[in-house]
């Protein structure tokens, strides 16, 4: 059978998270290639998961004839570059969240996949959580009625990124690097919302645990869709404790709460700790609530196998996964930034 060749661009966290995904994908994908400015960490990355080539610049491993997609795990302000020569020189694009770290950004990649007539894909994780999915599921049974409200959540402590502390890197605070994930999957399922208004810690001296970042470090946002129903979308770098990302659905025949990441099967209490519970956790000591399995439960393996069988059988993606997906995302997040910095009620563009 034939598989889909990929490249890396990124050896770092993200990168770790996608070929995790991949090695459960070796029916239909192999990683070939992979790049870092870092040399040492793109070898080292190589060597343990058996990948041929190695680069330290995009152009060179963009120059493989081999590569089908071009996976983007770099830091936000970096997306747009990369995808746009991975255009240019024919390749699919999965790019991580947010698209890009604005609007125009985002305009100039889905411009170029366009152009070149190949797939941009948007890797929104939540789209294949196993525990969504399920919950969709039971809502299109009209189990719980017509959907009123939802509110939807990721927080924890802060991230670990050095480009998360400016925004010419990362395009805001905790909203866009957290906030993604709720907006992107109240997107997928809501469609665009009619209106917004938000609040925001503000960055800097105004945050209220990260006064040397220049983004926000709490972010909140009402949405009103078309259809009348409401949602709560929220994003903190305030959580301790470990990752917290959670939905809840509000119906008028009933409810359905979501819990991603503290939703485990197991309970733990240890003196001395051990090797690792849950993302952001700083500490295994105590009780905690141990991931099984992490990766497979937030969808990033679902995710990559999804984009792996579009490139495959040369199909779209699906609804909350495509570059245009990405746009609008972005589109939803200006609007709120706009209705945060001037107290009003803003329309996102459409």
């Amino acid at each position: 059978m034939k598989k889909v060749k990929v490249g890396l661009v990124g050896a770092a966290f993200a990168a770790g998270l996608h070929i995790d995904a991949y090695s459960r994908c070796q029916d239909i994908s192999e990683v070939i290639a992979v790049c870092d400015k870092n040399i040492e960490l793109a070898r080292n990355f190589a060597n343990k998961f058996g990948i041929a080539y190695v680069f330290d610049n995009a152009d060179d491993l963009l120059k493989l004839p081999d590569i089908d997609v071009v996976d983007i795990c770099l830091p936000n302000f970096l997306h747009c570059e990369i995808a746009v020569k991975a255009f240019s020189a024919g390749k699919h694009v999965i790019s991580e969240k947010p698209l890009g770290i604005s609007v125009e950004e985002a305009e100039s990649m889905v411009a170029a996949s366009k152009q070149a007539g190949k797939q941009l894909f948007y890797a929104e994780d939540w789209m294949f959580a196993p525990a969504l999915i399920r919950a969709q599921e039971i809502i299109d049974q009209g189990a719980i009625g017509n959907v009123l409200f939802i509110k939807a959540k990721e927080a924890h402590n802060g991230s670990h990124s050095p480009f998360a502390q400016k925004i010419k890197f990362c395009g805001g605070g905790c909203m866009i690097h957290l906030g993604i994930h709720p907006l992107g999957f109240l997107h997928a399922i809501k469609g665009m919302p009619t209106e917004v208004v938000a609040m925001t810690s503000g960055g800097l001296d105004k945050n209220f645990v990260h006064k040397g970042m220049e983004g926000e470090d709490w972010g909140a946002a009402l949405l009103r869709f078309a259809d009348g129903s409401t949602a709560l979308a929220e994003a903190n770098y305030v959580t301790t404790g470990g990752m917290v990302d959670v939905v809840e659905f509000y119906g008028s025949e009933g409810r359905l709460n979501v819990d991603l990441t503290m939703g485990s099967p197991l309970t733990a209490y240890s003196r001395p700790g051990f090797d690792y519970a849950v993302e952001k956790a700083d500490t295994t000591k105590g009780w905690t609530k141990p991931a099984v399995d992490e990766k497979l439960m937030l969808g990033y393996v679902g995710e990559i196998r999804h984009f792996m069988t579009c490139v495959l059988e040369d199909k779209s993606a699906m609804k909350g996964l495509t570059g245009q997906d990405g746009l609008q995302v972005l589109k939803i997040l200006a609007a709120i930034y706009e209705s945060a910095r001037t107290g009003c009620k803003v329309s996102p563009r459409s």
